[in-house]
C-alpha cells in the first residue's frame, strides 16, 4: 500500500510538474526593441506577467530573464496606449517613455492570447474610469488558462455549469456595482448574453429610471455617477432592442437625464431643460398620425444624443446602428405622408392660397424641402413615384413663385428642391419648362444665376442648368426645345453680363439685337464668382451644343465680349477666359478657327500672357497649354497667325519649350512651303515651252497654209476649181478637196524600203488609226491642239511617244504609196480631182498631181531639218487626234498623226 501512495504522489507530483512547464512555455516571450536603423534588437528571453507595479497602484507588464530573473521590461499599462496584435504571437505597441516601439514575441499563440485579453481588460477599466474595489485585480501567470475565459465575480450564482449568465441580479440600488461590473467587463459573447437578459426583464428600465430620480432626489452624486456609467455602457451594448427600450417616449427623458452626470464633467449639463423649453416642433399642416409624429420626435432625440451628449465616447459600430435607425425612421415617416392623399393635397393647396401670410409660406417651403430631402431614405422605385406624384401635384409652380421672392432661405430651398428632383428624373422639369410660355423658369434660372444669393446659391444654379441642358441625358422631343429656348432667349443676356462687368472698349461688331439686350440697365457691378460661374456654363455649351453656340458666335460678337474678361485683374476670371478660347479651339472646327484669325481673337490672350511676364502661375500654364495644343493638333492655319501676328512680344520668352517648339512648327510649314513652290517652277517652264513650241506650230501651219493657197491658185488657171464629196462605208461625208499630210521624221526610217503587200494592208489599231476631221475654222482647231498638247504631256512618256510617232509616219508613208500606185493606174482627169477613199480603214488621200505628193516629202523635209522640235511637238499631241488645220479658198491641208 505504501509502494502505491509513492507512486500516485510521484504522479501526481509529475502532473503538477508538467503543468508548471506548459504554463512556463506559455509564459516565454522574447523582448524586442526598435532600434534607430529600423532594425528589431533582441532585448533577451525572459516570462511575462501582468502585475502592480512596485510603488504605484497601477497594472502593467513585467517581463523577467529566464536565467537570472534580471527585470528585462516593465511597462505601465494605460488607456492612452495603442496596442496592436500580429500574427497570433506578436504583441506590440510604443512606449512613450523610451520614445520607441517595444514588441513581445510569444512562444506559443495561447499564451499571447491570455496577455492580450488581459490588456484588453484592463483597458477598458480604465477608460470607464476607476471603480474601486470594482476594478479588476491581477492574474497570477500561474493561474490556469481555463481563467481567462471566465470573468471575476464576487457572486457566481449568476453563471452557468459551463459559464453563461443565467440570469441578472436584481435592480437594485446596492447591486448596481456588480450589474455595472457584468455590463463593462463581459466578452462579445458575454454582452449579447446580458443583452438578451435586460431585454426581457421588463421591470429592468423601471426599476432603473425610479433609482435614478431617487438619487436625483437625495442628490447623490457618487451613486448618479455610477446610473451614468451603466447607462453609457448600455448604449454600448449596441443592442437594437436595447435601442428601442431607450428611445421610447416613456424612458428617453429619464435616459437623458442620467446622461446629464457626468463625472469627468464638473458642471451638470442641461439637456432635459433644453429639450423640454427650447425645441419646438413646429407643425407647418397639421400631422394626424400619432406614429408619425412619434417617429418625428424619436429621430431627433436620437440625433441630439448622437451629436450632442455622446459624441466622444461612442464607437463606430454604435454610431452606425443609431444613423440606421434615424434612417429608418425617416423612411417610415416619408412613407406614410406620401401615401396620404389628402395631406399632400392639403400642402400644396396652402402653399398655393393667396390668404396665407409671409411667414406661414415660408414654413411650408421649409417643410417641402425636409420632406423632398428626407425621401432619400426611401427605396429608388418610391422614390421616382413620390417626385412624378409631386409633379402632377404642381410643385414646379410653387418653386417658380419661390425663386422670385427675395428671402435667401427660402430660394436656397426652392433650388436644393430643383436639384433632388433633377437628380432623379431630369425630364421631369424639362417637360414643365418646354410646357411653360412667357416668363419661364428657365428664365429665372439664369436671372437667380447672376443674381447676388450668396456664392453657394451661384453654384447651386450653375448645376441646374448644366443638368438641364445635358445633351447626353437629353431624349425625346425636349431636347432641340430646351436648347432652342436657351440660345434664343438667354444665351445673349448672359453674354452681355460679362461685357458690361468688364471695363468698356470698342467692341469690333455690332451687338445683334436679343431678348436679353433691353435687360442690359439691370446689370450692375457683378461680383467676380458669378462671372466664372457664367463662363464655366458657356464651356459647358460649347462642349455639349457645339453646332447653336457656334451659329451664334459666327453672328454675333460673342467670343469678342468673353474675351473682355482677360482685362479683369482677377486673375482667376482671366484663367477662365482662356480656358474658354482653349475650349473653342479644341472643337477643332475651321469656321470657328477662321473666324479667330480674321478678327484677331487670340490677341487678348496673349496680351494677357505678355503683362504676366514671369509669374509662374495658372495663367503662364494655361497659355502655354494652349499654345502646346495648337501645336501638336497641327492647326496650321492658328499656327501661321500667332507666329506672324505675336511674335515680336512672344520671342523674349523663346526660353520656353513649349514657345520654341511652336516656333519650330511654324518654321516647317514654311520650309514646306517653299519646297511645294520651287518644285512647281519646272512645271512652269514646261508650260511655257510648251507654249513656244505651239507658236512655232502655228506659225509653220500658217506658211504651209500660204504656200497651198499660192499653189491652189495656180492650179485654177488650169482647172476650174470643183468639188466632189464621197460616201465613207458608214455613210458619213467626207471632203475630196485637195489635202496634205503632215509627216513626222526619223532618221532610221526609210519610206522608199517600205513595200507594201499585194494585198489590202491590215486594219490598223485604234491607236494608229487616223481620225477624220472635217474642215472647221482654223481658230477652233488651234484651241483643241493646245488643250491636247497641255493634257498629252503629263499622260505620254517619251517611248511611247516614239512609238506612236513610228507608227504613224509607217502608216503615212504607205497611203502616199498606194496614191501614187492609184494615179499610175487610173487615167488622166485634168478638170477635176479624184475623190478620197478609204482604203482598208486608212484614209487614203489623191492630190491633183504628183505635186501634191512632192510638197508632202518638202514638209516631212522641213521637219528632219527641226531637229528635235518635231519630237517634242508630237509628243506634247495625241498619238489619235493631234490635228491642224487652215481654212483657205481653195485648199484646206491637215495633218493626220
Amino acid at each position: 500500500m505504501a509502494e502505491q501512495e509513492r507512486r500516485e504522489a510521484e504522479a501526481a507530483g509529475g502532473d503538477a510538474a508538467a503543468v508548471a512547464a506548459h504554463a512556463s512555455s506559455m509564459q516565454r516571450v522574447k523582448v524586442y526593441r526598435l532600434a534607430d536603423g529600423g532594425k528589431w534588437d533582441d532585448q533577451g528571453t525572459g516570462h511575462v506577467s501582468i502585475e502592480y507595479i512596485e510603488g504605484s497602484k497601477e497594472l502593467g507588464l513585467t517581463v523577467l530573464d529566464e536565467e537570472d530573473n534580471e527585470t528585462l521590461l516593465i511597462h505601465n499599462i494605460t488607456s492612452d496606449d495603442i496596442y496592436r496584435k500580429q500574427e497570433e504571437t506578436i504583441i506590440s505597441w510604443r512606449d512613450h517613455e523610451a520614445a520607441t516601439e517595444l514588441a513581445l514575441s510569444f512562444q506559443e499563440a495561447t499564451g499571447c492570447s491570455y496577455i492580450w485579453d488581459h490588456i484588453c481588460d484592463i483597458q477598458r477599466n480604465l477608460q470607464f474610469s476607476n471603480l474601486g474595489a470594482l476594478e479588476v485585480g491581477p492574474r497570477q501567470a500561474s493561474e490556469p488558462l481555463e481563467a481567462s475565459r471566465v470573468l471575476h465575480s464576487n457572486d457566481d450564482s449568476f453563471r452557468s455549469a459551463n459559464g453563461e449568465f443565467r440570469e441578472l441580479p436584481p435592480v437594485e440600488l446596492s447591486n448596481l456595482p456588480l450589474i455595472l461590473k457584468i455590463i463593462l467587463e463581459g466578452g462579445i459573447t458575454d454582452q449579447i448574453r446580458v443583452a438578451e437578459l435586460i431585454t426581457q426583464d421588463r421591470d429592468f428600465f423601471p426599476k432603473l429610471v425610479e433609482i435614478f430620480r431617487m438619487c436625483e432626489d437625495l442628490e447623490n452624486l457618487d451613486d448618479l455617477h455610477m446610473i451614468f456609467k451603466l447607462v453609457k455602457g448600455l448604449i454600448l451594448l449596441n443592442n437594437p432592442a436595447i435601442f428601442d427600450k431607450i428611445f421610447s417616449d416613456e424612458f428617453i427623458l429619464d435616459i437623458i437625464g442620467a446622461l446629464e452626470y457626468d463625472p469627468e464633467v464638473p458642471r451638470g449639463q442641461k439637456h432635459r431643460a433644453f429639450l423640454k423649453d427650447h425645441v419646438v416642433f413646429k407643425e407647418a399642416i397639421p400631422i394626424k398620425s400619432v406614429s408619425v409624429v412619434s417617429k418625428i420626435h424619436q429621430t431627433y432625440r436620437i440625433g441630439y444624443l448622437k451629436d450632442v451628449i455622446l459624441p466622444r465616447i461612442l464607437d463606430d459600430a454604435t454610431l452606425a446602428s443609431l444613423n440606421n435607425m434615424i434612417h429608418t425612421n425617416n423612411a417610415s415617416v416619408i412613407s406614410l405622408l406620401k401615401d396620404d392623399v389628402g395631406f399632400i393635397r392639403e400642402l400644396f393647396a396652402r402653399m398655393r392660397s393667396p390668404d396665407v401670410s409671409t411667414e406661414s409660406k415660408r414654413e411650408l417651403v421649409l417643410f417641402l424641402h425636409e420632406f423632398c430631402t428626407l425621401s432619400k431614405s426611401l427605396p429608388l422605385v418610391q422614390q421616382l413615384r413620390l417626385f412624378r406624384d409631386l409633379s402632377g401635384e404642381g410643385v414646379f409652380e410653387i418653386i417658380s413663385d419661390v425663386l422670385q421672392s427675395q428671402d435667401r432661405k427660402i430660394v436656397s430651398a426652392g433650388t436644393d428642391i430643383l436639384i433632388l428632383f433633377l437628380n432623379q428624373d431630369p425630364n421631369l422639369l424639362r417637360s414643365y419648362i418646354v410646357q411653360q410660355e412667357g416668363n419661364s423658369l428657365l428664365g429665372l434660372l439664369v436671372k437667380g444665376m447672376v443674381t447676388d444669393f450668396g456664392e453657394e446659391m451661384h453654384c447651386q444654379f450653375l448645376e441646374i442648368l448644366r443638368i438641364l441642358m445635358d445633351s447626353f441625358t437629353m431624349s425625346g422631343a425636349h431636347r432641340d426645345v430646351i436648347i432652342e429656348i436657351f440660345y434664343e432667349r438667354h444665351l445673349d443676356y448672359l453674354v452681355d453680363v460679362i461685357a458690361s462687368s468688364c471695363s468698356p472698349r470698342n467692341i469690333p461688331r455690332i451687338t445683334s439685337t436679343s431678348v436679353g439686350v433691353d435687360r442690359n440697365a439691370e446689370v450692375h457691378r457683378i461680383r467676380p464668382e458669378i462671372l466664372l460661374n457664367v463662363c464655366e456654363l458657356l464651356c459647358f455649351c460649347v462642349v455639349h451644343h457645339p453646332y447653336r453656340i457656334k451659329c451664334n458666335f459666327l453672328i454675333n460678337n460673342a467670343i469678342e465680349k468673353i474675351l473682355t474678361l482677360t482685362r479683369r485683374r482677377e486673375k482667376f476670371l482671366v484663367v477662365a477666359a482662356v480656358r474658354f478660347m482653349r475650349t473653342i479651339i479644341s472643337r477643332n472646327d475651321e469656321h470657328l478657327i477662321r473666324h479667330v484669325v480674321k478678327f484677331n481673337l487670340l490677341k487678348p490672350v496673349i496680351d494677357a500672357f505678355v503683362k504676366n511676364g514671369d509669374r509662374y502661375n495658372m495663367l503662364h500654364s494655361g497659355v502655354l497649354e494652349l499654345l502646346e495644343y495648337i501645336r501638336k493638333e497641327n492647326l496650321k492655319y492658328l499656327v501661321i497667325y500667332v507666329v506672324e501676328s505675336f511674335w515680336d512680344i512672344l520671342a523674349k520668352f523663346e526660353r520656353f519649350g513649349s514657345i520654341q517648339a511652336f516656333k519650330l512648327k511654324y518654321q516647317q510649314y514654311m520650309e514646306s512651303a517653299e519646297t511645294r513652290s520651287s518644285a512647281s517652277v519646272p512645271d512652269m517652264r514646261k508650260k511655257a515651252e510648251q507654249r513656244g513650241l505651239e507658236k512655232e506650230e502655228e506659225d509653220y501651219f500658217n506658211e504651209d497654209s500660204d504656200e497651198e493657197d499660192s499653189g491652189s491658185g495656180r492650179r485654177a488657171k488650169h482647172a476650174p476649181n470643183q468639188h466632189s464629196k464621197a460616201k465613207e462605208a458608214n455613210g458619213s461625208e467626207v471632203d475630196d478637196r485637195p489635202k496634205s499630210a503632215g509627216l513626222v521624221d526619223y532618221d532610221d526610217d526609210d519610206d522608199d524600203d517600205f513595200n507594201p503587200p499585194p494585198k489590202e494592208p491590215d486594219r490598223p489599231s485604234e491607236d494608229d488609226e487616223p481620225l477624220k476631221i472635217s474642215a472647221v475654222r482654223r481658230k477652233i482647231v488651234k484651241k483643241v491642239v493646245r488643250k491636247h498638247a497641255d493634257l498629252e504631256v503629263c499622260k505620254r512618256q517619251k517611248i511611247e511617244t516614239r512609238i506612236s510617232c513610228a507608227k504613224i509616219d509607217a502608216v503615212t508613208s504607205m497611203v502616199s504609196k498606194q496614191t501614187d500606185l492609184q494615179n499610175k493606174n487610173a487615167p488622166p482627169s485634168p478638170t477635176s480631182s479624184t475623190t478620197s477613199t478609204e482604203t482598208n480603214g486608212v484614209l487614203g488621200e489623191h492630190g491633183t498631181n504628183s505635186d501634191e505628193h512632192q510638197r508632202s516629202q518638202e514638209n516631212t523635209e522641213t521637219s528632219r531639218q527641226t531637229g528635235g522640235d518635231c519630237i517634242k511637238d508630237v509628243g506634247s499631241m495625241s498619238s489619235e487626234k493631234a490635228v491642224n488645220t487652215k481654212n483657205t479658198s481653195d485648199s484646206e491641208p491637215y495633218s493626220v498623226r
